[in-house]
């Protein structure tokens, strides 16, 4: 289980296929690594079997994404998710860790204690602000959901609530805030959610804040060793600054 992004930009990948084209190439490829390199996370023999009788289609994917090396939207590859072969994609996979969800919540509350107001970025005064339209609800819903093979969307069952003047939220509502808004377009790029261009640079200044300001040495390279939530969040940021140079916006789902 994963969200998943991309920016969506005419390349010449999308001249040929349909966004959900990308997306099935997109989940292909992540499945096929995470088999191949022996992550911990090891998928079921079904999902084994159906990589290894698709091979002939990881080698079109391989072939047919080439294009990407020389694209405008492709992400860094030092920010490059494990078998993320289309270049203007990614992935948060589930759950969503504890000890990544407790990170976000240390620097949202630092933020707002050490920083003052009219120095917050547009996005934190929004997401404090008593008539934000991140209630928290949808997030509620998906900590509440158990999969019948035991999977969660989140390692923790109860959201971390913050404190002082932002004691009224909790990090469902940050986390409604990260999945960005309802998308009208949804029928033709698959992705029911997007942040568009005109939100970008709140995003990615609320992101950049949170993920990599101020932040120690160290508990950087902890969390690039430890935390795969926190390099697929830093993908998205990559992602963030694209879509806010090309005027395009971000898809999710």
């Amino acid at each position: 289980m994963s969200l998943e992004f991309a920016i969506e930009y005419p390349c010449e990948l999308r001249a040929r296929y349909k966004e959900r084209h990308l997306r099935a190439w997109g989940r292909l490829a992540s499945l096929h690594a995470r088999v191949t390199t022996g992550s911990q996370n090891v998928p079921s023999a079904d999902v084994v079997h159906f990589v290894e009788e698709s091979e002939s289609e990881i080698e079109r994917v391989g072939e047919e994404t080439s294009v990407c090396l020389r694209c405008p939207a492709r992400l860094p590859p030092e920010a490059a998710g494990e078998g993320e072969a289309v270049g203007c994609l990614g992935r948060v996979t589930y759950p969503i860790e504890a000890q990544f969800e407790k990170f976000l919540a240390d620097r949202v509350q630092l933020a707002l204690d050490t920083i003052a107001v009219e120095d917050h970025p547009h996005l934190l005064r929004i997401f404090v602000d008593g008539d934000s339209p991140f209630d928290g609800e949808a997030t509620k819903d998906l900590r509440r959901v158990t999969h019948d093979d035991d999977l969660r969307f989140f390692d923790l069952r109860l959201p971390i609530r913050f404190a002082r003047q932002a004691a009224h939220l909790t990090t469902d509502n940050l986390f409604d805030m990260l999945a960005g808004f309802r998308s009208e377009a949804s029928p033709r790029t698959t992705y029911q959610r997007e942040l568009p261009f005109a939100a970008a640079a709140d995003y990615y200044d609320f992101l950049d804040l949170i993920l990599r300001r101020d932040l120690m040495n160290g508990e950087r390279q902890r969390l690039l060793a430890r935390s795969q939530n926190y390099v697929q969040f830093l993908r998205l940021l990559a992602a963030l600054e694209r879509a806010e140079s090309l005027s395009t916006r971000i898809l999710l789902d």
